[in-house]
């Protein structure tokens, strides 16, 4: 009888055999066979709730003990989160551990100021923050809710840190809400065509127009949903962290799960997932999505397509 042949991919982890000082000896080996089997968690579709009225500071859209990480993550690679301020009230100092951090002002007045920025906001504003230390979030008579998206956890998974300001490359920017609603009113008066993904606003800057980035790895759209109609079945490779703005008898298909919309709901759409958005009510629907779409443009991965006709 012929010995058993181990099957190449059950072999175990190698070491060095005779390794000559400490830095051989941290050498390990895989094969084809085993090398590119590692099993992930998924990532969650899961819709996230603003926090309460009575409830002040800093909440994060968490899900990284179902994503297996070590740090606060919404996926992989972003972190969103509700900041809820009491009137004329501030958070303590706030750092920004990310190359920038997005936000969206849902309801309220205040002001932002640190290093890189000093700007009044209010409800419907939009504002990037590159990464910094002690950023001030304070807010006005009738205290603040705030949005944002960063990613935080992209740095963490190499123990990265923020560029310092200087050689940063993005900059603080700030989208006041009358400017965002003529950019939008432009888009709604053009018309579109077949492979047309809908109509939605983006935003970039001046140092990231190039690319039409937010920053280098994130995207942000303003999507428009009209009444009685839906945006296609489609998928992408990037991730998406989608804050319900106005969308009254509006729902999402995610991976085949229906998912109802509720205000100021975040809705998280799984890297790949096939996803549609539905708008059965009686007027016009808003999203904001945030993606790494930057970073797999970059890559050449964005694999975007439709799955209906």
């Amino acid at each position: 009888m012929s010995p058993t042949v181990v099957d190449m991919a059950d072999l175990p982890m190698q070491h060095p055999a005779a390794p000559a000082g400490a830095a051989q000896a941290r050498a390990r080996f895989f094969n084809s066979g085993n090398a590119f089997n590692v099993k992930l968690p998924e990532v969650p579709a899961r819709l996230f709730e603003p926090p309460p009225l009575e409830r002040f500071g800093v909440f994060d859209c968490d899900q990284s003990r179902a994503l297996g990480g070590g740090v606060a993550a919404t996926t992989p690679l972003m972190l969103a989160r509700y900041v809820r301020i009491a009137a004329r009230d501030a958070l303590p100092p706030l750092d920004v551990h990310a190359t920038g951090s997005v936000w969206y002002v849902i309801a309220g007045t205040g002001r932002v100021t640190g290093a890189a920025i000093d700007v009044a906001f209010a409800a419907g504003d939009v504002f990037l923050l590159p990464g910094a230390p002690a950023y001030r979030l304070e807010a006005g008579e009738q205290g603040a809710l705030l949005w944002s998206v960063d990613n935080a956890p992209q740095l963490a998974f190499e123990r990265a840190q923020p560029a310092p300001l200087a050689e940063a490359l993005i900059d603080a920017v700030h989208y006041p809400a009358a400017e965002i609603e003529r950019q939008l009113a432009l888009i709604l008066s053009t018309g579109t065509h077949d492979e047309t993904s809908g109509r939605a606003l983006i935003f970039s800057s001046d140092r990231q127009a190039a690319a039409r980035n937010l920053t280098p790895t994130l995207t942000l759209s303003l999507n428009t949903l009209e009444p009685h109609t839906h945006q296609r079945m489609h998928r992408h490779n990037s991730a998406a962290i989608t804050l319900v703005v106005r969308g009254e008898g509006c729902h999402s298909v995610v991976g085949g799960e229906h998912c109802p919309w509720t205000p100021w709901a975040t809705l998280v759409t799984p890297p790949g997932a096939p996803h549609s958005h539905h708008n059965e009510g009686t007027h016009g629907a808003r999203f904001l999505i945030v993606q790494d779409g930057g970073l797999h443009y970059h890559a050449r991965t964005m694999g975007f397509e439709f799955l209906e006709a």
